[in-house]
This record gives structure tokens, C-alpha cells and sequence, in this order.
């Protein structure tokens, strides 16, 4: 029997939330929560690992603007006295709920002993900076490591402006090289967009292999002899790998998925809600507007069930259930292959299963305890086994040449959340960013006029990225998101007026340059 290699890819991305000017701001918490429910949580699940000696491998993909937030000393200072506070909550919890009921008491004195574990590991271990764990355990071989265009931007939505595409790939490689100390060879596709034609400009930087949705591989020209269980080549030469959508649906699918047993936490009951005003007002956003704290005692229960019926959750029974449904995705694993191998006697299949990292511990709590069943389990399986992308690489002999197809993920595979009805109005005022700097960028400009220049670019790219527009199609924090966009654009036009008018605002610029500090390796020299 061919062996099954399995792809896990975890594709690791926030968009950039930085408000150095207030001390406590609502979605900075985004990046906080994060850190306490993903990020340091897995980064425990390789510790656990690589103590019983399981061999892993895993393909991490991280956006530059989360490396560029991770790596922010202020927000870093701002998540340790975060966490101080949520670890100041949970011990009032622990004394609290001795009052209440005894499954309350237990799962308090849980969220107690996890937090000062995590504050543990990123204060103390990993001095504030959890990317240095992420590099600790790429050069051990258990990860490898790939990044994606600068701010997320949706690539195939600026095919018009091969400068924009250039660009940001160039300045996610290189924040990705600045914090890593190499380029990687992989490159994930912001929501998975590609077109035809993108693939040369990958090469162009160096690039091997990036990803795409199911849509992109079997809408392409010609067909993949393989269907999605093997990587194929374009004529640029670079590799592409589809994910195996239907099987990881499996894993996701608010409707069946395993992410929906009724002893998993409830995701919408937390005591940010639940607990009275005066009790909880120090732990919730200053304004007094209630929101999450990352201590929930509520289960699923059952779909049928409303927010205020809920059953309370025990840790220990939701664990029951994820030892049950990673055994049963290996083993629906174990017959998919067999099943492929009669198919295609002469392939080992790949399968790859692409997630937003944030969907294991964050969204789905169990998904990192689930991941490391499902790692332990395929470790110990003769029939498949966990495979870095340029493991495939190296081992592969011959490779299909196919034209992917113009496609994303998300609903229906093609870019419908990111351009639509509601969200449409964003991008003319981002094409009519992009051809100002196209004029401006030929000229010859003295250095402050150039740090000007500088500034516009980062609002440009600021303004593209994907998240507020999927925000705004999603109806979540649609004010948010609407006005970041306005924000960056206003930025752009005043500091274009500046270069127009001569008259420098010093301290505008100083502002700005302070606020929107990202990206300060800028050089757009070789790009516009």
C-alpha cells in the first residue's frame, strides 16, 4: 500500500490593530485573545510533542502584519498587563464560584491555572516575543514556516496593477526574512485568490509552492489527472497544492463538523455577559461595553438549545469527545487512502487540510487539544503520516503542468465576501490611491519629501487588506472596519496634498510616521 501524506496548514493572520495613543483599546483585543486562546496554547501543544517523542511536522503560515504586531514592544507590554488583569479576574472566580456550583469551582480553577501558565510562558520563557518559539521549533524540523502578501491584500483584485502585487509580496517576504532570518519557499494566497498570471510573480521573488481552493485545481486547464491528492507545476514552474475541501469540511462546518459536539464550550456564553455590571466593569472594555474574557462555563448543549439554556461545561468530558473525533478523522483518513490507492495505484496520495490557525483554540476551544490527538495518532499509523510541502517536493518524480483557475475560498470560491454589494465602494478609492503614486514615484524627491512617499505606501496598503471588507460583508464590527478604510485613505490624500502643496505639516507626519509604524523596511525603488 502507498503511504497517505497528510498537509496540515495553519495559516496564521490578524490585520493591524495598533492604537499606540490610547492605553486600552476594544480590538487590540482581537490579537490578545489570540495569543491566550491559539498561539501560546500551541505553542504547549509542541512542548507536549516533542516530550513523547512524536516526530510532527506542520506548515505555519504567519502574515507579516501579525509578525509586525507580535513583534511590537508596546502591544507586548499592552497583552502582559491584559493577561494580568483576565488572571486577577479568574482568581476572584476561583473564590466566587466556591459558592456555586461544584463544576463552576472546577473550570475556574482551570482558566485560573492556565492563564498564569500562559503568562508563564510568553512573559518568562519566551521574554514577550511568542515568534521566537514559532523559530525554536522550525530549526528542530517539526515546522515549516511560509508567510503571505503584506497586508493581506486579495491579489487577484489588483491584476490591473502588477506594481500593488509586487509590492506586496516583496514586503511580506522581507518582514518575513527580518524576524525568521530566510525567505521561506511557500506562499499562502490571502483567502486563497489567485489568477492566472500570479504565479510569475511569485517565481519572480524566489517563491516554490503556494496554496489554492479546490475550485482553483479542478477548473483548471487542463484537468488534474490526480483530482486534488497531488501537487501540480504551472508553466512558471511553481507548485501548487489544493486543499481537500470536502474533508475538511469535516473538521469546520458549522453544521456538521466535529467543532459542534454538544460537550464542546459555548462559544457566546462568557461572564463578560453573564456576570453582573459592577462585578465585571474593571474587566471589560473601559467605555462599559461588555465583551469576552476567556472564562466560559457554558457547553454547547445542542443547537436547539438558546444562549440562556445552556448546560455547564467540564473540560474533562469535552476532552472524552476529542480523543473520539481525532479518532475518527485518522481513521476516515486511513479508508480515504485506501480508497485512493485503488483509484490511483501508482500515487502517494496527498491530502492537504488548510485552516485559519485561529480556528483551533479560539473559535473551536478544543481544536489544539484535537490537533494533537490527531498528530499523535497519525504519528502512530502505518498508513499515513504528517508531511512538510517540500518533503513532497523532493520526493516527487513526475508533476502534472495545469493553469489553476481564478478562484478563492469562502462562499462559492470566488472572492463573493470580498467584493460584493456592501463592500464594493472600498476599491475606486484604492485604485485612485494606486494611480497617484504611480506618478508620483518617478519623480525625484528630497528625503522628507521620500518619507512622505514612504507614509502613502503604507496607507495603501493598510487600506487593502482583506479583512475589512470581509468584516463589512460579515456584518461583525462593521463601524470598525469602515472606518479604518476611510481612515488610511484620508492619511493618504492629506499626506499627497503635503507633496502637492509643499507645505510639510512636521508634526502630522510625525504622528503618522508613530501611529502606522509597520513595514519601516520600505524600499519601493525596484517596484514603482
Amino acid at each position: 500500500m502507498n503511504k497517505g501524506k497528510i498537509l496540515f496548514v495553519l495559516h496564521s493572520h490578524l490585520p493591524y490593530v495598533r492604537h499606540p495613543d490610547y492605553e486600552e483599546f476594544m480590538e487590540e483585543r482581537w490579537l490578545f485573545e489570540a495569543i491566550t486562546e491559539t498561539y501560546v496554547p500551541i505553542i504547549r501543544m509542541f512542548k507536549n510533542l516533542e516530550r513523547k517523542e512524536i516526530d510532527f511536522k506542520l506548515t505555519m503560515s504567519f502574515s507579516p502584519t501579525l509578525i509586525e504586531m507580535l513583534n511590537s514592544i508596546d502591544l507586548q507590554e499592552k497583552y502582559v498587563r491584559y493577561l494580568k488583569k483576565i488572571i486577577e479576574l479568574s482568581e476572584k472566580e476561583y473564590e466566587t464560584t466556591k459558592d456555586e456550583e461544584l463544576i463552576k469551582h472546577k473550570m475556574a480553577d482551570y482558566y485560573r491555572n492556565n492563564f498564569k501558565e500562559i503568562l508563564e510562558i510568553f512573559e518568562k520563557e519566551y521574554n514577550k516575543n511568542i515568534l521566537n518559539a514559532f523559530k525554536e521549533y522550525e530549526s528542530k524540523g517539526y515546522l515549516e514556516l511560509i508567510t503571505t502578501s503584506a497586508t493581506h491584500a486579495v491579489l487577484p483584485l489588483y491584476s490591473e496593477y502588477p506594481e500593488i502585487i509586487k509590492m506586496q509580496i516583496k514586503y511580506g517576504l522581507e518582514t518575513f526574512k527580518k524576524v525568521f532570518g530566510h525567505n521561506p519557499k511557500g506562499f499562502w494566497l490571502p483567502e486563497m485568490g489567485y489568477y492566472e498570471g500570479l504565479d510569475s510573480y511569485l517565481k519572480e521573488f524566489g517563491l516554490e509552492y503556494f496554496f489554492v481552493e479546490k475550485e482553483g485545481l479542478i477548473y483548471g486547464n487542463p484537468y488534474p489527472i490526480y483530482d486534488v491528492y497531488n501537487p501540480v507545476i504551472t508553466n512558471s514552474k511553481m507548485f501548487v497544492f489544493s486543499r481537500d475541501k470536502e474533508n475538511n469540511v469535516e473538521i469546520f462546518d458549522t453544521e456538521s463538523g466535529y467543532l459542534n459536539d454538544p460537550r464542546y464550550r459555548e462559544f457566546y456564553r462568557d461572564i463578560g455577559f453573564d456576570r453582573d455590571y459592577e462585578y465585571i466593569k474593571d474587566y471589560i472594555d473601559k467605555s462599559g461595553v461588555r465583551c469576552n474574557t476567556g472564562i466560559k462555563y457554558h457547553k454547547i448543549t445542542g443547537k436547539d438549545k438558546e444562549l440562556f439554556d445552556k448546560l455547564l461545561y467540564d473540560i474533562d468530558e469535552a476532552y472524552a469527545a476529542v480523543k473520539e473525533d481525532a479518532n475518527d478523522f485518522v481513521q476516515k483518513r486511513v479508508t480515504q487512502v485506501k480508497k485512493l490507492n485503488k483509484k490511483y495505484p501508482e500515487l502517494n496520495p496527498v491530502m492537504t487540510y488548510a485552516f485559519d490557525t485561529e480556528f483551533f483554540g479560539h473559535w473551536w476551544y478544543e481544536g489544539i487539544m484535537f490537533l494533537e490527538k490527531v498528530i499523535e495518532y497519525v504519528y502512530n499509523s502505518n498508513v499515513i503520516e504528517l508531511k512538510h510541502p517540500q518533503n513532497i517536493l523532493s520526493e516527487i518524480e513526475e508533476v502534472q503542468v495545469t493553469t489553476p483557475a481564478k478562484s478563492s475560498w469562502g462562499i462559492n470560491g470566488f472572492f463573493e465576501e470580498w467584493i460584493n454589494g456592501n463592500n464594493d465602494w472600498i476599491y475606486p478609492a484604492i485604485y485612485e490611491m494606486v494611480e497617484i503614486l504611480k506618478k508620483k514615484i518617478d519623480k525625484k524627491w528630497k528625503e522628507q519629501e521620500k518619507n512622505i512617499i514612504l507614509l502613502m505606501i503604507k496607507e495603501l496598503m493598510l487600506a487593502q487588506s482583506s479583512d475589512w471588507a470581509f468584516i463589512i460583508s460579515s456584518g461583525t464590527t462593521v463601524e470598525y472596519a469602515v472606518n479604518r478604510i476611510k481612515t488610511h485613505v484620508k492619511r493618504f490624500f492629506e499626506l499627497n496634498a503635503m507633496l502637492e502643496s509643499g507645505k510639510i505639516e512636521k508634526n502630522k507626519l510625525k504622528y503618522y510616521m508613530w501611529v502606522d509604524k509597520i513595514f519601516d523596511n520600505i524600499d519601493y525603488s525596484d517596484i514603482m
